[in-house]
């Protein structure tokens, strides 16, 4: 299986702007730049994609393993902050935390928690942040 994003960038990294869109059109030219990624400007930005894709690839993994643990939750909500930290020559993608909260009928809190650690370790977004620390938070709603 493959899937694409692309992106197209203009101009200089303080002054240029650039575009980003995805195969399913879901993203179609949207615009980001120096001010959405380090200034806090409304738009979108490449770590926030990025948490948007870990929280989503979870969440789809915390579903499985729910299920194979005799479960199914009736939501599943998770956020991904992805933090990025200036280091020498540059930055890099030291942390990601995820926030569950999962509404699931009957749920036992100890196989939840397993169910949640094994998604976090098991999902391959998780897998591609090999060497950044991914934490978790999870509780039952």
């Amino acid at each position: 299986m493959k899937k694409f994003g692309s992106a197209i960038w203009n101009g200089t990294i303080k002054g240029g702007s650039g575009i980003v869109s995805t195969e399913s059109g879901v993203l179609d030219k949207a615009q980001y730049g120096f001010k959405q990624r380090f200034e806090g400007e409304p738009g979108t930005n490449p770590e926030e994609l990025a948490g948007a894709a870990h929280a989503a690839c979870f969440s789809m993994a915390l579903s499985l393993q729910l299920e194979q643990a005799g479960m199914e939750a009736e939501e599943i909500s998770t956020k991904a902050t992805v933090a990025m930290d200036q280091v020498e020559g540059g930055f890099e993608i030291k942390s990601v935390h995820l926030d569950l909260t999962a509404k699931i009928p009957g749920a036992d809190e100890a196989k939840f928690k397993e169910a949640a650690e094994n998604a976090k370790a098991g999902c391959p977004i998780s897998k591609l942040y090999k060497g950044a620390d991914i934490t978790l938070d999870a509780k039952l709603a």
